[in-house]
């Protein structure tokens, strides 16, 4: 069942995805042939106006065919004849659709949230062992080897990722303190008569009212973004590798594991819904890259073209868009196709 409506989700944040390009390319005068949900043979299709809007066999994304996507078709009202501000807002406005799925799923799963955790320590515990010129209760976790904490989740990720010291600012007393090099680690503490291995530090609960809901909703879904580029910089630097990455398969197959762990059916909903907020952001971030044949690789070629036309007063010729977006395209389904392989393996091992 799990499995089926992480399918299911996958399609909604596609078709979600080209809404976004045909609500935009609508607001720019673009003339768009077809809006269709679903991909293969069509079962229902229905014209209004200019653009047919039609519903296909296979639950698995979606398209919107805009006049003159990639080539000039002569009518004055195709994309390729609008102006860059236009095209690129047509564009972003698919990865925006996705972001904001995104942060409504994460809402209505807080909304019943009675509190959240700040990043404002409440107390340490009585033998912390890093008190001295260290933390101290009242202070506000500002941030962690230059990376900002917002709410405690935050310092426990950044923690976790640190060395054997880091370089943390709070603020107190209204000031910033930097505390250098400080060696804060995990310890055994004693809490309430049981021994705990913990950083011996308790935050502050904050009400969870309609504002902070929103907050909270939008801090988690900036979250998202920032782990996205933490997974994108330990690709660089080798702390992962692309057999470490997960394609569709993977996806599907972790998100029906740990709907299956859920102890109940109402927690499982939720844990599926908080991994495809997350993916819908992710995917939001990941479209926006500068890859060729995505739409962050044609937003990168539309600026490329204005700086250029602007020293040369010449334009870049479409058809070596065409050609490098055409490559980017079978290098990227290759790409993908390697991935879902590795998912197939480390499932079947």
């Amino acid at each position: 069942m799990y499995i089926i409506i992480t399918v299911l989700a996958f399609g909604i944040l596609i078709a979600d995805h080209e809404l976004g390009h045909l609500i935009a390319a609508k607001l720019c005068g673009v003339k768009v042939n077809e809006f269709a949900i679903g991909m293969g043979p069509t079962i229902f299709k229905k014209e209004k106006g200019e653009t047919v809007y039609s519903l296909r066999c296979l639950p698995i994304g979606g398209f919107c065919a805009m006049e003159g996507e990639d080539e000039d078709s002569g009518d004055p009202r195709s994309f390729v004849r609008q102006n860059p501000l236009k095209k690129i807002f047509i564009l972003v406005a698919g990865s925006a659709m996705n972001f904001l799925l995104g942060f409504l799923v994460l809402l209505v799963l807080y909304w019943n949230s009675a509190a959240f955790v700040t990043n404002v320590v409440s107390e340490t515990v009585d033998d912390f062992k890093y008190a001295e010129n260290g933390i101290m209760a009242g202070d506000e976790i500002y941030s962690i080897d230059g990376h900002r904490v917002f709410y405690s989740s935050d310092f426990s990720t950044y923690m976790d990722r640190a060395g054997e010291s880091v370089d943390m600012v709070v603020i107190r007393d209204g000031e910033k303190v930097t505390l250098r090099s400080y060696p804060l680690q995990k310890e055994n503490y004693i809490v309430d008569g049981q021994e705990v291995y913990r950083y011996g530090i308790t935050f502050e609960l904050v009400n969870a009212t309609f504002p902070e809901k929103i907050k909270f909703s939008a801090y988690q879904s900036y979250n998202f973004v920032r782990i996205v580029f933490m997974g994108l910089s330990d690709l660089v630097h080798g702390r992962l590798g692309v057999d470490d990455m997960n394609g569709v398969v993977g996806i599907v197959a972790t998100v029906n594991q740990v709907a299956e762990q859920s102890q109940t059916r109402r927690i499982a909903l939720e844990n599926v819904a908080f991994l495809c907020a997350f993916i819908a952001i992710n995917l939001s971030v990941m479209n926006m890259l500068p890859i060729p044949a995505i739409d962050g690789g044609r937003i990168f070629f539309i600026v490329v073209n204005l700086i250029i036309e602007k020293i040369t007063k010449k334009r870049v010729s479409p058809k070596i868009e065409q050609v490098v977006h055409g490559a980017g395209f079978l290098l990227l389904m290759g790409f993908m196709a390697y991935i879902m392989l590795n998912d197939v393996v480390r499932i079947v091992g």
